[in-house]
Order: structure tokens, then C-alpha cells, then sequence
């Protein structure tokens, strides 16, 4: 089945620091490199890596930074075709890296802001089944466009940046919402730190109209809740060195089991394999996994999940 993504291709701007700054406080980094990104383009290239036939449907700039991210994706062997370079600047997202590994980021969509319904119209949906992978770095007019597309196919949304402004029935159009702690609790104006309050706040988002939330709660694991039932996947125990892109890694993976048609608590056990291998590596697209490492890494660490 094929991986359709549907979002934002940034250049990060990283900086390690040994701590994350306070408000108004300038402190001296220890390095910095660029290092291509965007939740689309790192979702697209953690499908890709693990040997899904994916696209890439997005805009980025005229710049040498929209024509590296293009590059980078066709290195990971994600179809870049339906990337529409426009007049101006791509996205970039600033980035600081403490040394446990924790981050701020900050983004400026660039060419991401410009997507719009007309690229809503290109993603090629098939007759065939597909899995349609987004995130809310671009409009949310092109992003519920889409999903209305989508309807007959899988839609995955997560939810990054939170959105306060959803309208009433677009959680009805998304299959399954993947959000943080961070976002579960801007959505559901509560606070998620537990499995307990991830757990309350995913049946709230249910109760919304989205059929399965996974609640992704970083080194506590995932809350699932679905139809069926509703369970706890804890976290792989690793030495994390960058959690940038977790949560893409996470989504990237899930997509790939989910289409492979795996059991939705096998594809968590899957997703939760794949972001605990990519916080073991600096930078984003570049820590990805490829689908060896990934089953190698769950014969060495079994799952009782399953």
C-alpha cells in the first residue's frame, strides 16, 4: 500500500547547547549544522527508509535550501515530483539541542505557508487503498481539503503545531490522530503527563469523531484508543542523543506497519521501535533507520506489548 505524505520540507538550523535557554537569556553554544527537515519531509523519509513506496506532495522555495531538501528526499527514495518549487524562500526551523538530548524549536513556514487547495489536488489518490500521512506545518484549509479526499483511504493525522481552531467536523475526516503530551493538551485543554490523563485525553479526542488516538508520551511510551480497546505501549529503554525527530520517526514507522497491515497494537509496537532507534542519533532526516536496523532492534529488545 502505498505512503502518501502531505506537509511542510524545512531546513533545521541546529544549534547544541548545554542547556535549553531561558526567556531572554543568551547563552554560548557548543556547534551548529543545517540539517534538512520539516514533519513532512522527515515522515516521508522515515516510510521511505523503511522500504515503503512514498510520496512527497509539498512546496518548498527557489533557494539552495529547497533544492537540498529535494535532494535529500530523492536519497532516501522518496518521489519528490509533486514538491512544487515556488518564487521566494523554503521553510526553516531553528533548533536547540540540550546535551540530554531535549529541544525547542521554532518555525517559519516559508513555502510551506503558500500550500493551498490546488496542492490538495494533487495528491494521487488512487483507486487502490493508500496512507495518507499529515501534519498541521502547512494550512489547515489544504490539510482538511486533503482529508476529504482521502476519505476512502487511511488518513493519519498528527496533529503538530496543536491547533486551537479546528473546526467541529474535521476530527471526523481523520483516521487516526497521533498527537504528544504537549499537544493531546492543548487540544483537550487539560494536562497530559501520565498514561493516566493520556488515556482520558484520548477518548475525549474520540469523542470527537476520530476513530483510533495514539497519545505519544516520549519515554513513558503511547496510549492507544481505539474501537476495540484502549492500552499502553511502553517506551524501549535507549541512550537518547537527539529527540528532535521522535515523533516524526514514530508516525513514518506506524504508517509503514499500518500499511503493511499489521494489528494496530503490533504497528505501535513497530512505530515506538523505529523513534527509539532515531533518538539515538543527531539530526532528523539523517537519524532515520532503514527496516534491517529496526528488525534487528526488536529481536534484541522483545515486546511483551504484543
Amino acid at each position: 500500500m502505498p505512503i502518501i505524505v502531505f506537509g511542510s520540507l524545512n531546513m533545521d538550523l541546529v544549534a547544541q547547547v548545554p542547556r535549553l535557554p531561558q526567556s531572554g537569556e543568551t547563552l554560548l553554544g557548543t556547534g551548529f549544522t543545517t540539517v534538512p527537515g520539516g514533519k513532512g519531509a522527515n515522515q516521508a523519509v522515515a516510510a521511505a527508509r523503511l522500504g515503503a513506496p512514498t510520496t512527497m506532495v509539498g512546496r518548498v522555495g527557489d533557494d539552495s535550501f529547497g533544492q537540498e531538501l529535494c535532494n535529500s528526499l530523492q536519497a532516501s527514495n522518496v518521489a519528490t515530483e509533486l514538491v512544487l518549487a515556488e518564487p521566494g524562500p523554503s521553510g526553516v526551523a531553528l533548533i536547540s539541542v540540550d546535551e540530554s538530548g531535549e529541544n525547542q524549536i521554532v518555525v517559519v513556514p516559508g513555502a510551506n505557508g503558500n500550500v493551498d487547495l490546488s496542492d490538495a489536488n494533487r495528491l494521487p489518490l488512487g483507486p487502490g487503498p493508500s496512507v495518507l500521512l499529515m501534519q498541521f506545518e502547512i494550512p489547515l484549509v489544504a490539510v482538511q481539503a486533503a482529508a476529504k479526499r482521502a476519505a476512502e483511504h487511511c488518513v493519519i493525522l498528527d496533529p503538530a503545531p496543536a491547533r486551537s481552531d479546528l473546526p467541529t467536523d474535521f476530527y471526523s475526516l481523520v483516521d487516526i490522530l497521533t498527537p504528544n503530551q504537549t499537544e493531546a493538551s492543548q487540544l483537550v485543554g487539560m494536562k497530559v503527563k501520565s498514561v493516566a490523563t493520556a488515556m482520558e485525553a484520548a477518548q475525549v479526542l474520540r469523542r470527537r469523531g476520530v476513530s483510533t488516538v495514539i497519545v505519544k508520551l516520549g519515554s513513558q511510551g503511547a496510549v492507544v484508543a481505539s474501537d476495540l480497546e484502549v492500552f499502553h505501549v511502553p517506551a524501549f529503554e535507549v541512550k537518547a542523543v537527539d529527540t528532535v525527530a521522535a515523533g516524526d520517526a514514530f508516525n513514518g514507522g506506524l504508517a509503514v506497519a499500518l500499511a503493511e497491515g499489521k494489528s494496530l497494537r503490533a504497528a505501535v509496537v513497530w512505530a515506538s521501535a523505529v523513534a527509539a532507534l532515531a533518538v539515538t542519533k543527531a539530526g532528523a532526516q539523517s537519524s532515520m533507520p532503514i527496516r534491517a536496523q529496526v528488525e534487528d532492534f526488536l529481536l534484541s529488545h522483545p515486546s511483551g506489548s504484543l
